[in-house]
């Protein structure tokens, strides 16, 4: 693992609410506004953006924890800018926390993390799992 960032190092993302982000369920459309779900795969990949360049050719990231505080609702097509802050790494786990906002409202907090393994003992613990 390259440790080459620094704590409060920031990473942007952002994207367009579409309808496939709305809360949608087997019965049908709770809000049409963008899901915690969605915002929690948007988050999850704000911090992934720390672990890509973190990453050694041997080694894959992974998805550990997500806390997300969903504060306001974002609208059909409006966009939304995910800041994740690298707060650092807890023995081979990324720590980020990330707001979601769309202009200056935050409509999102939480915080990501993803630890880093070799890829070959992912591959073991896969692997076992289908047995």
């Amino acid at each position: 693992m390259k440790d080459i960032f620094k704590p409060q190092d920031k990473k942007t993302h952002s994207f367009s609410v579409k309808k496939s982000d709305f809360a949608t369920f087997e019965a049908g459309t709770v809000h049409k506004v963008c899901s915690t779900f969605s915002l929690g795969r948007e988050m999850e990949w704000s911090s992934r953006l720390f672990v890509e360049e973190m990453l050694e050719p041997h080694e894959v990231g992974i998805g550990t924890f997500l806390n997300i505080d969903h504060h306001s609702p974002a609208l059909l097509g409006e966009e939304i800018e995910l800041i994740a802050t690298y707060d650092g790494i807890k023995k081979n786990e990324v720590v980020c926390s990330i707001e979601v906002k769309v202009g200056e409202r935050v409509i999102a907090t939480g915080t990501t993390g993803q630890k880093i393994l070799l890829r070959e003992k992912i591959n073991q613990i896969f692997a076992s799992l289908e047995r």
